[in-house]
């Protein structure tokens, strides 16, 4: 598909259009905006994967258009107007940060369905959110974290002290303490969703500290492929990155948005779409877990068993007893913490040796 690019007065984002022939106004047309570029092979990446999920099930149907590297604020609010303004029917805003844009530009134009992912604010009936429980393989990756780590000590390289990123860590500690109750994380914030330079730092930083494992909340290879160059294992971020540590990734947790982003364009097409609030895990194949490599029979064991008890919902990784770090107790034994306590979650677990950032 030929593709026109412009330049955003905003900043150095820039806008994809499918080009439009005669017809194109029997489309239904689609606009993705992304916080990354879509080369970062990991969140950003597998978003744009998702729009070209659409292109390839709904063909001649739809146009599509994107724009990359949008910054989080007012660059994102002047982003979602334009494209507002270019005949979109739907509108998928795609970082957590994008969301008092998405609001006040979903008040200037009703006819638009607007779709903002990992966000929870719906001020407009033509306002949906959507996001996905992507701490359920970080409990995965805790486990077999704990079990490969011959220090007992992972470093976490983390983007922003949000609901999401934090729920993660606590997640990550939680897999890693059900193995070794003993095990420490370190964590590096980057503040930052994609800065491979930023990220490489934080990676030989923690490297440095001894950590013998690698995970991160950010969307650059970079943290896995300096792990890589010292033999060091490590979790891949958003997709498989396997191809940057061929020898050295353990598994990735994948985002798979196409089903989602398919079943939204067709319900505009359908007249059907209406404001939902979608929170998708394992057992939606929301979260899917890249193959487990780089590791013995008995730890692969281990990681799909509790994988296959998380999608059949037997388990949630969120299950007392869990204690604060503060040592006050959060959740009683066998309690699991309610799905609204979660996505607010702004503390961390007993174990984990670290202050949020404010």
């Amino acid at each position: 598909m030929k593709k026109l690019v412009m330049a955003l007065a905003a900043g150095a984002a820039a806008i994809a259009y499918g080009a439009a022939p005669a017809a194109a106004q029997d489309k239904t047309k689609a606009c993705w905006i992304y916080v990354g570029p879509i080369g970062d092979f990991g969140y950003s990446y597998q978003h744009h994967q998702g729009l070209l999920d659409v292109e390839e099930h709904f063909g001649d149907k739809v146009e599509t258009a994107y724009l990359e590297s949008v910054p989080e604020g007012a660059d994102a609010e002047r982003a979602l107007e334009r494209f507002a303004r270019s005949g979109c029917d739907i509108i998928f805003a795609t970082s957590f940060g994008f969301m008092d844009p998405v609001q006040k530009v979903a008040a200037k134009f009703p006819d638009i369905k607007f779709e903002h992912a990992t966000g929870f604010k719906r001020d407009h009936p033509n306002v949906a959110t959507f996001n996905s429980r992507f701490h359920e393989g970080r409990y995965v990756q805790g486990v077999i974290a704990a079990k490969m780590s011959e220090k007992g000590v992972a470093g976490y390289i983390a983007s922003f002290p949000i609901p999401e990123v934090v729920m993660g860590i606590n997640a990550f500690m939680l897999g890693a303490q059900s193995v070794n109750p003993d095990f420490q994380v370190k964590i590096v914030w980057a503040n930052t969703w994609f800065d491979a330079g930023k990220e490489a730092d934080a990676a030989k930083a923690l490297l440095d500290q001894g950590v013998d494992i690698i995970t991160q909340h950010t969307d650059s290879t970079a943290p896995l492929q300096v792990a890589a160059d010292r033999g060091i294992k490590g979790f891949g971020q958003a997709s498989d990155m396997i191809k940057f540590a061929p020898e050295t990734q353990l598994t990735s947790i994948v985002d798979d948005w196409g089903p989602y982003y398919i079943e939204r364009v067709q319900a505009v097409m359908d007249g059907t779409w209406e404001q939902q609030d979608v929170w998708g895990g394992m057992k939606d194949g929301h979260v899917v877990m890249a193959p487990y490599t780089n590791m013995p029979d008995d730890v692969k064991a281990a990681a799909e068993a509790i994988e296959a008890k998380i999608k059949d919902e037997n388990f949630n990784p969120f299950t007392g007893p869990v204690y604060k770090q503060d040592g006050t107790l959060w959740l009683e034994e066998g309690q699991v913490a309610p799905d609204g306590e979660v996505l607010s979650m702004n503390f961390y677990i007993k174990g984990i040796d670290d202050k949020l950032p404010n």
